[in-house]
């Protein structure tokens, strides 16, 4: 008996929750201001952690974030980051907490800039996802010159949490580039 199950990227292994993450969101072009702020606060509370278990407690982070409402989370003070610390359902990081929040604040800002934060961020590929042609895991880079300049824009614009390492995972996570390797049905699939 043949088998008809999809070739696809052996990151996500057999886990559901990953598969599922890696078939229907990963490297999807994103260009909406909300869910890019989304992606870049799971990706800083991920440093030093596996991102199946960021996505394990993404509805607890959508949940314990006002739904990642920037404008909200903005405004937020010492008091929000007490009770975050004792929310047993996100990264109790006391860093990571607080850089979230500064986050939201340089979000805002680069957002009234520019109009829009997608459009800045995706000025940084020429407004258009990088498509590698990866035959292998070993191939795909932890960083590149774009994640390099990115992350250091980002950071100058007040972000923290946003190393290149952490920046070019998060441009593989929104479809900046395609990084599915071209033996995975998905690499096809987001090829314009």
């Amino acid at each position: 008996m043949a088998d008809t199950a999809p070739k696809r990227c052996t990151w996500p292994g057999e886990d559901p929750l990953y598969v599922a993450y890696h078939d229907e969101e990963w490297g999807v072009p994103v260009h909406d201001d909300g869910k890019l702020f989304e992606f870049i606060t799971l990706e800083g509370a991920q440093a030093g952690l596996s991102w199946i278990t960021i996505l394990r407690k993404r509805e607890n982070y959508r949940r314990a974030f006002a739904g990642f409402d920037a404008r909200k989370i903005a405004q937020w003070d010492d008091r929000h980051v007490e009770k975050l610390m004792q929310d047993a359902g996100i990264v109790r990081n006391r860093a990571k907490i607080n850089a979230t929040i500064g986050n939201a604040r340089a979000f805002l800002e680069l957002q009234a800039r520019h109009g829009s934060f997608a459009e800045w961020m995706w000025g940084f590929v020429n407004g258009k996802p990088i498509q590698n042609r990866w035959k292998s895991t070993s191939q795909v880079p932890a960083s590149t010159p774009v994640s390099d300049l990115l992350s250091k824009e980002l950071k100058r614009a007040g972000f923290r949490f946003v190393g290149s390492t952490i920046i070019y995972a998060h441009m593989q996570a929104v479809g900046m580039v395609n990084d599915h390797l071209t033996t995975c049905f998905r690499h096809r699939e987001l090829r314009p």
